[in-house]
């Protein structure tokens, strides 16, 4: 019985567990409330938990999955989060990437930080279609072409243009970049080098510093940097090795007034894992870029939560506080919270088996994600409006950039001096929201430098140590007038033209330069005006006869020149025979041109005045006579008879214009051939052979040889003496026809021989006389800017020639030949005229016609009409008063007629006329007439 008992316990034991066990697997297929009901999404997080940018991101992750799962309901999606140290080893990050695909499964990680580590755990999230967000920042790792790869942070390239507004704001020509050896380091360098470049700012120096580098090789570095010229340093450092550097820069006397450091968000937006002493100590003045986040009621209340949660997890760590990175771990989880919110049970979170007949390695072994598709499609294009680091955005795989705040390390903290945007660039400040930049002006605010000093770095310097700017100054091969040093017993004296010039501009710097002298020879060689080599490797500048030339400038650069630029020649004057130079002065057609109407002019003022003026009347001896005197002598306004007809008046103010045109230009042109020497054109010298000269070792010997000058007749003079007794005894005595040199030489020697010689031909273009400098110095903005305002002045540059020329005489430019005028230049007076004069012409006759239609009316033949026209046109015209007078000489005219019609025409016809001309008043010269010669007598009318 007691064993029945037994069994029957035993029996009922039994079916109490089967129940449960049923209870376990059924219930959730009915929905019921219970835990383990609910879907679950593992999620890896690999970390380098050493480090204490990795122990604020966990502390986010884990606050982001809490807020996640409060905020959501009983029945959502679970994601359970995995941990694992990478000990900052890229094995242990590949070995923890592996574990946490073939064993755990995850559907997501997020990490490792390292780029090196990210690079191989991006292969096997692609490989296993599983998205990995990484807060890596190194550009080496590509979105596009990595499928799976979400990145959590912005890249270092993002602020490569936020860094080069700064340096461009500024004026500062040329930068040294002080970089981390390492992928994290090294990978924003060519982005920084592309972003200066298109400011045309250089990057003169890159300084690489190995992590593992110990504090003397640190300083040595620095020591080597502070010899530069260059002032202006971008530094791209992680914390712990930044702290250093400025340690020894402080130590090395850089962080003094006159240096300028800008530091990366790298550092910037990790100060607080720096010792405040550092920064206190080493650090002010110092520029800093970091992302900027905008204020908000809910990033200060997560803020004091983060602080409780980590001072809980990692008691020892008071100094550490939330930055841009925890920020970015956080929005990044809650990203991937609302992707797998999103998902919810359109997928089981597992894992598809690989399909492999062999087993050899883990790798082979990894399935392929069946959730993991959906998820990096939902992620890859996200925002979170509310997101804590600001405008959380994700395009494409990549976070999308937030404006840069521009910080001022002041004692122990930073002071926000301004803000840089993609779309505005530099500004003062942002709208609240922080989305736009809304310039207010765009400049950043008072910046307090290196050295406490609120003046602007000019962002380079000659030396820490004292030395001067070795000026170079070559002592052959040019003109003494531009560069001559003189040696005395313990010294060399230089002066010139170049030298004075070159004290002017550097006295005119808004700074001080101090520089010396150096004289140099300079050695026989094809081109031995070359300076190339010898600026780059022994001098900072070479002053001199320097021409800008384009095959030098791969060597160094120049400055603005401060000389006239081109290349052209200089010739004797010679004389030549004069007899007929007053016909020169116009052309044949003009002078053929100008006598006709002269003549048309005369004859015009004979036909309107002959018969209202007794000045044209009288025998045709006078009257052709006078067509001829009174037409020239309207060349010098010569002429007294005075004119009754206002035809004529009309038609002799348009022609006075015309001659006064004529004989202005007349003179001028005459007087410029007399006085322009008549010179032997330049470019008949290559035909006739001639010898031609040139400055020796000036490089128009090679400008020469172009223009296809024989190498032969070429031969090369140094000074202007040498230049006057080669022109002097001429290219058959052992001189030369012509010489060829720079526009600045040229004027030297003609102020000292300017009645000898004169400048002819064409001017060769060149760039004049500059300074030359190192390639990338900073002095060539600054000096060619105070060449540009001094040769604005224009005075300057004349007395500095005239101070080095022994004759101070100006000399005229002119290329020797003046041009005879044509009729071309005077075809509108000579139109105006004859339309004048024509028009005057047709007037008088349709008037005389009109006065006339008597005569046309007749029916007499057309030689009988034109016989009767021509005699009523050679009849003197009487002004009358009286017309029974008129009426008179008209009966009395009439009945000779009648009496004697055939006697008419002869002499006693003229006698009646002179006798009617009697009886008519006064006739036109009575008006006034200012002629002196004697009355016509009456017995000359039938001459």
């Amino acid at each position: 019985m007691k064993n029945s008992r037994c069994h029957f316990l035993i029996l009922f034991i039994q079916l109490v567990c089967i129940l449960i066990s049923f209870c376990h697997y059924v219930m959730p297929i009915r929905g019921e409330d219970n835990d383990t009901s609910v879907m679950k999404v593992d999620v890896g997080i690999i970390l380098d938990m050493e480090t204490d940018v990795a122990k604020v991101m966990h502390t986010c992750i884990l606050l982001a999955i809490e807020d996640y799962h409060d905020a959501a309901s009983r029945n959502a999606t679970r994601i359970v989060t995995h941990l694992r140290d990478s000990e900052q080893d890229d094995v242990e990050a590949a070995s923890a990437t592996i574990y946490l695909l073939k064993d755990v499964q995850v559907q997501a990680i997020f990490g490792p930080q390292m780029s090196t580590q990210t690079d191989f755990v991006i292969d096997l999230g692609n490989r296993a279609k599983v998205p990995i967000i990484s807060p890596a920042t190194s550009p080496s790792l590509s979105v596009k072409e990595n499928p799976y790869f979400i990145r959590g942070a912005l890249p270092s390239t993002s602020q490569t243009k936020a860094i080069a507004a700064i340096v461009k704001n500024y004026n500062w020509r040329e930068v040294v970049v002080i970089y981390e050896d390492s992928p994290d380091g090294t990978g924003i360098v060519p982005h920084l080098t592309d972003a200066l470049q298109e400011i045309n700012t250089l990057v003169s120096y890159r300084s690489v510093i190995s992590p593992s580098a110990d504090e003397d090789q640190i300083l040595k570095e620095l020591n080597n940097l502070n010899t530069k010229q260059t002032r202006v340093f971008i530094v791209h450092l992680q914390p712990f090795l930044a702290s250093r550097l400025f340690l020894k820069a402080k130590e090395a006397g850089m962080m003094s007034s006159g240096y300028v450091w800008i530091i990366t968000d790298v550092l910037t937006s990790l100060l607080d894992l720096l010792d405040p002493s550092v920064i206190e100590s080493s650090m002010q003045g110092v520029i800093g870029i970091k992302p900027y986040v905008p204020r908000s009621n809910e990033l200060n209340n997560f803020t004091k939560r983060w602080r409780k949660r980590f001072r809980q997890e990692y008691p020892d760590m008071d100094q550490v506080e939330l930055n841009i990175f925890g920020l970015w771990a956080y929005d990044s989880i809650t990203s991937l919270a609302e992707a797998v919110a999103k998902v919810g049970n359109t997928a089981i979170p597992k894992f598809k088996k690989a399909v492999t007949r062999k087993n050899l390695t883990d790798l082979d072994a990894l399935g392929t994600s069946e959730l993991g598709y959906l998820l990096i499609d939902s992620m890859q294009n996200i925002t979170l409006k509310t997101g804590l680091s600001g405008d959380f955005r994700i395009a494409n795989g990549e976070l999308q950039p937030s404006p840069y705040q521009i910080v001022n390390m002041i004692g122990t903290g930073q002071r926000s001096i301004g803000f840089w945007t993609e779309k505005d660039g530099i500004s003062y400040k942002l709208k609240m929201n922080g989305k736009t930049a809304k310039t207010n002006n765009n400049q950043l605010g008072t910046i307090i430098w290196p050295g406490h000093s609120t003046i602007i770095p000019k962002g380079w310097d000659i030396s820490t140590t004292g030395k001067k700017l070795s000026v170079g100054v070559p002592v052959n091969g040019g003109l003494e007038q531009f560069t001559k040093v003189e040696r005395g017993s313990n010294t060399e004296i230089a002066t010139g033209l170049s030298i004075d010039f070159f004290q002017e501009v550097i006295k005119l710097l808004p700074y001080a330069v101090p520089y010396e002298f150096i004289p140099f020879v300079i050695q026989d060689k094809p081109s031995s005006r070359d300076y190339d080599h010898l600026i780059f490797e022994k001098y900072d500048a070479v002053v001199g006869d320097v021409t800008n030339l384009a095959s030098q400038s791969k060597y160094e650069n120049f400055t603005l020149p401060f000389t006239e630029s081109g290349i052209s020649a200089v010739v004797p004057v010679k004389y030549n025979d004069r007899t007929w130079i007053f016909l020169k002065p116009l052309k044949s057609e003009l002078w053929i041109t100008t006598g006709a109407f002269f003549v048309f002019i005369g004859f015009v003022v004979w036909v309107l005045e002959h018969r209202v003026n007794k000045e044209f009347r009288g025998p045709k001896r006078k009257q052709v006579g006078m067509i001829f005197w009174f037409s020239f002598s309207t060349l010098v306004f010569a002429h007294r008879e005075r004119v009754a007809s206002n035809l004529t008046r009309f038609v002799l103010i348009v022609w006075f214009f015309v001659v006064l045109v004529l004989t202005s230009s007349y003179t001028a042109s005459l007087s410029s051939m007399l006085t322009v020497q008549q010179l032997q054109p330049s470019n008949d010298l290559i035909q006739i052979g001639d010898y031609v000269g040139y400055r020796e070792g000036s490089f128009v010997k090679y400008v020469l040889k172009r223009l296809n000058f024989d190498s032969s007749k070429l031969r090369s003079y140094s000074t202007l003496e040498e230049y006057n007794d080669a022109l002097s005894r001429g290219s058959k005595n052992g001189g030369v026809a012509v010489i060829y040199d720079e526009l600045s030489n040229l004027r030297l020697f003609l102020n000292k021989y300017c009645r000898k010689y004169m400048m002819v031909g064409q001017t060769f273009k060149t760039t004049g006389f500059g300074f030359a400098l190192p390639k990338g110095s900073p002095l060539v903005p600054d000096i060619s800017s105070v060449v540009m305002k001094m040769m604005k002045q224009g005075e300057i540059t004349k007395n500095k020639i005239q101070k080095y020329s022994e004759n101070e005489t100006d000399c005229p430019q002119n290329n020797g030949t003046t041009d005879s005028l044509t009729v071309d230049g005077f075809k509108g007076l000579f139109l105006i005229a004859g339309v004048s004069a024509g028009s005057a012409l047709l007037i008088f006759f349709l008037i005389f016609l009109y006065q006339n239609r008597g005569i046309l009316a007749t029916d007499d033949s057309i030689g009988q009409k034109l016989s009767a026209i021509a005699k009523a046109f050679d009849e003197e015209k009487h002004k009358s008063n009286s017309v029974n007078e008129e009426s008179q000489a008209a009966t009395v005219l009439f009945a000779a007629s009648e009496v004697s019609p055939i006697i008419l025409p002869d002499v006693p016809s003229q006698s009646l006329e002179i006798r009617i001309s009697d009886g008519l008043g006064a006739s036109p010269a009575d008006e006034g007439s200012s002629t002196t010669e004697p009355a016509t007598p009456d017995h000359e009318t039938n001459a």
